[in-house]
């Protein structure tokens, strides 16, 4: 099973890989866990939420050629276009407006398609009724005034018309965008932001300490690469820190780190304490005008992170940023869990973001459209 899912161990591993604690594996090597486990119940229906979340570019490929060879059903959940696109040949769509799930063919832009041809006849169909009500509305107002038998045939048109409200299509509210930001940084931000003389990876489960000679400077994008389990997150939490083994970020430097797994938000706050927090100068307009660009409006205010999707918590995480100016920005797969209609956006506010950036993420299609002046590669061997 281990193999099915590529975490298969090597020969040195195989008498301590089966006493590891779950905990202790990366979160790509987590998703394939998971995976297995899934498979090892040889079930009738495979359930599978976000499956592309933390692995890196050789698990999303063997997970996608597993998948289209699989011969049983599978239900998935998943931001990735691209992903779904490969090997799904029906849609579920969950529509909100009257609660029902709607059955489709073929795969997911096909299925953008047909929604889009569907809300534009309900538009016309409703333009059309509203048309002939205003009419309608007209005439009622031109017989009431006549009085007798007119005001009967007036009393007959209002019925008319309440039965035409009542057939308008209620057209559906398709997934709507983030606004464009943009990521300020502190104002004084130093030329020399991050020396790195040393960083540690995980080989064969075992730390490394390896050697380098890195300056980040005001303005350069530095990507961190690796495979799952190398530890991308571990460096990046580290760094987050401003004070790990190697590394000397400039005292003056504003660090803003978004987790993967948001755990540096504070879960039992709202919305509207953990944003107003965030804040220089405590304007409650101000915040919520930045809060509405990331859809946070004023119905989620109240509700407590924790309760939050992970969507949901993903722009909380960025609105965060926005508002706090960091000179040192630090990214932990910022694509995990977000709609990829808000990807590009997402993206162009990092490609022109002025402060020094170091990045992780296992997206190609996002990465591209970002500037990077540097790749930190932790599966060198060194």
């Amino acid at each position: 099973m281990l193999e099915i899912v590529n975490l298969t161990p090597t020969e040195k591993m195989k008498e301590t890989f089966k006493d590891r604690i779950i905990g202790s594996f990366s979160g790509g090597q987590q998703a394939r866990l998971l995976l297995a486990q899934a498979l090892i119940q040889n079930p009738d229906v495979l359930l599978l939420d976000e499956p592309t979340n933390n692995l890196d570019v050789s698990g999303i490929d063997h997970l996608t050629t597993f998948l289209k060879e699989y011969t049983k059903t599978v239900l998935v959940i998943s931001h990735d276009a691209d992903f779904l696109n490969s090997f799904t040949d029906g849609v579920l769509y969950l529509n909100v407006q009257n609660r029902q799930v709607e059955q489709y063919n073929g795969n997911y832009h096909a299925v953008l398609k047909d929604i889009a041809a569907r809300v534009e006849r309900e538009q016309r169909q409703n333009a059309q009724l509203a048309k002939e009500i205003q009419a309608n509305k007209d005439k009622v107002n031109y017989f009431s005034n006549k009085g007798g038998k007119m005001r009967l045939v007036a009393k007959r048109m209002r019925d008319d018309i309440e039965e035409a409200e009542e057939n308008k299509v209620d057209v559906r509210r398709e997934d709507k965008t983030i606004r464009p930001f943009t990521i300020e940084p502190q104002t004084d931000v130093p030329i020399d932001v991050v020396k790195l003389t040393s960083y540690k990876v995980i080989r064969n489960h075992v730390p490394k300490e390896v050697e380098c000679s890195l300056i980040l400077k005001r303005g350069s994008h530095l990507q961190i690469i690796g495979p799952n389990g190398i530890g991308k997150t571990t460096l990046l939490e580290s760094l987050a820190s401003g004070h790990a083994k190697g590394e000397q970020v400039t005292p003056s430097v504003k660090i803003g780190y978004y987790r993967q797994d948001f755990s540096n938000l504070e879960f039992e706050k709202t919305v509207f304490e953990t944003l107003m927090d965030s804040m220089p100068k405590k304007i409650e307009e101000d915040m919520r005008s930045i809060a509405a660009g990331f859809l946070l409006f004023s119905d989620l205010m109240k509700t407590r992170v924790d309760n939050l999707s992970e969507g949901q918590k993903g722009l909380v995480a960025f609105a965060k940023l926005t508002m706090e100016r960091p000179g040192l920005l630090i990214l932990d797969e910022p694509t995990n869990h977000i709609n990829f209609r808000h990807i590009p956006i997402i993206a162009k506010a990092l490609n022109e973001y002025i402060g020094a950036m170091i990045l992780v993420s296992h997206v190609p299609e996002f990465v591209e459209q970002i500037r990077i002046d540097e790749v930190l590669d932790l599966g060198k061997q060194k």
